[in-house]
């Protein structure tokens, strides 16, 4: 019985992990357009999010953490609009390093990860519950 509380809560660790990466790359989605407002200004800059093994004492296991969300220090594009007020003197505007792409992949990556964590938990509750059954 006590292997499968342990095994729920990895996996709630889990979840809220993916969740969390989950919302760092909506973030960098929904600024992929976002441009500086004036010249020498700094458009927006992808953020990236690592993970880290912590071991949760009352299960005496490790378990997945968030480290650290981070700048993502890859060098911004450069876009020909003159017309921009952001533009520099050769008419280049910078824009975000964020590769629409690339954080469609890790999305559909952190939602596999979340739906796996979350499937284990319901399967863990099906045999607790089977469980319980057989003891009334």
């Amino acid at each position: 019985m006590d292997e499968m509380f342990k095994t729920m809560r990895i996996s709630a660790a889990g979840m809220k992990a993916q969740g969390t990466r989950l919302r760092v790359i909506s973030e960098n989605v929904a600024n992929a357009d976002s441009l500086p407002r004036a010249p020498g200004d700094d458009p927006y800059r992808r953020r990236i999010i690592t993970f880290k093994n912590e071991l949760d004492r009352s299960l005496g296991v490790d378990t997945v953490r968030v480290d650290r969300i981070t700048p993502d220090r890859s060098e911004f594009q450069r876009r020909y609009d003159p017309s921009h007020p952001a533009a520099d003197e050769q008419g280049y505007v910078l824009i975000p390093n964020v590769n629409s792409l690339v954080e469609m992949m890790d999305m559909r990556e952190a939602q596999r990860s979340y739906e796996a964590n979350l499937n284990v938990i319901k399967a863990s509750r099906e045999m607790l519950m089977s469980t319980i059954g057989l003891l009334k």
